[in-house]
């Protein structure tokens, strides 16, 4: 059985490639790297969609037979004189394999969960595309035909639909892209269903009640009074419990905050760069090889904190009343990360040193 496909994709884009793709389209580092998070899993979703359909398989084992040896100069590539080509080789795979619909849709969803405009987002998708068709025909081996191609994309639904971020899926989820993933997104989405499932059966019971309240109600005349109150009572407690409105509670991060520099440097920033940047490495682990991947990451996040924990000191105590205001949400999203990647096998091995360490850093910052 092949390896995760998309984490070894994911490990071909070392820092110093997201770099290069994020200076050559003027990008910020953090937004770039979330982007590729996101477009990774998607484009591969997207050419699973396409295998799945009539003489698909062959337009997508073409293409990647085409960038079968893109892969072994990943560097030149990104050079200043190779990017022009990179993103226009990508811009023609996309055009051939999705169309401007799917294409625009893809741009679209990446961007909005990256933070990026969809000129942007499209232009980096352009530059993906190639290293995206290159990771399969690696995978492939010796296989490049059209059922060999369809049968690998077909194995790595879970791990598509692992590594797809919850957000870019819902996007999507409106037109064909994520239509080979089938079962496997079903899965993926059982849990809330089977809760909204229990909800219905619940408020249809009740309603069952009052319905049998109501009828008692009508055959004792002489104590209709008390079982029409008895009824309102229940209907009050009904609307109470379901109906009323539910109180508007604002984010803490939504909340306006005030200038958080401290000796020309943007404390805020800073930090929200680091944690958004951290939640992105981490989302991309799967398994042991792409948390082997991502450590570097996690390393060099953790120099970034120290960086900036000697700078909070500075702040007044508004400034860090109003920081931790901004980093909770934060925080709390990317130890629910932690906690999840580390109960992958064979991932505590690699990262839980690295992860305690900056569990321990995080803590020190305003709380």
């Amino acid at each position: 059985m092949a390896s995760n496909l998309v984490s070894s994709i994911m490990q071909l884009l070392t820092p110093d490639l997201i770099g290069r793709l994020a200076g050559a389209l003027g990008l910020d580092a953090a937004k770039t790297q979330r982007a590729i998070a996101a477009a990774v899993p998607a484009l591969l979703a997207g050419l699973g969609g396409v295998a799945a359909q009539p003489g698909g398989a062959q337009k997508v084992a073409d293409a990647a037979r085409q960038q079968g040896g893109a892969l072994g100069n990943l560097a030149g590539m990104l050079a200043p004189d190779g990017q022009a080509s990179l993103g226009q080789t990508g811009s023609q795979i996309l055009s051939s394999l999705f169309g401007a619909g799917d294409s625009g849709a893809l741009a679209n969803a990446v961007g909005s969960y990256a933070g990026l405009d969809n000129k942007a987002s499209s232009s980096l998708l352009g530059m993906l595309a190639p290293i995206v068709m290159g990771g399969v025909a690696q995978q492939s081996g010796n296989d490049l035909s059209a059922n060999g191609v369809a049968s690998l994309l077909a194995s790595q639904k879970d791990n598509i639909v692992s590594a797809l971020p919850s957000g870019v899926s819902d996007m999507l989820g409106g037109t064909g892209l994520l239509s080979a993933l089938g079962g496997s997104m079903r899965t993926a989405t059982a849990a809330p269903s089977q809760a909204a499932g229990r909800a219905t059966a619940t408020a249809s019971s009740m309603s069952n009640v009052g319905q049998r309240t109501a009828s008692a109600a009508s055959s004792a005349s002489y104590r209709w009074l008390y079982w029409l109150i008895a009824a309102l009572v229940i209907l009050a407690a009904l609307y109470y419990i379901f109906a009323r409105p539910t109180e508007q509670t604002v984010p803490q991060s939504a909340v306006p905050t005030q200038n958080l520099t401290v000796g020309g440097v943007d404390v805020g920033k800073q930090l929200t760069d680091t944690l958004t940047n951290l939640q992105a490495t981490v989302t991309g682990v799967t398994d042991a090889a792409s948390a082997q991947a991502a450590l570097p990451k996690l390393q060099a996040a953790a120099g970034d904190v120290d960086k900036v924990t000697a700078t909070i000191g500075q702040l007044s105590a508004e400034q860090k009343t109003a920081l931790a205001g901004m980093l909770k949400p934060m925080m709390s999203t990317l130890n629910g990360l932690f906690d999840k990647i580390l109960a992958i096998p064979g991932v505590s091995d690699v990262l839980k040193p690295t992860i305690d360490s900056l569990k321990a850093k995080l803590a020190t910052l305003p709380a």
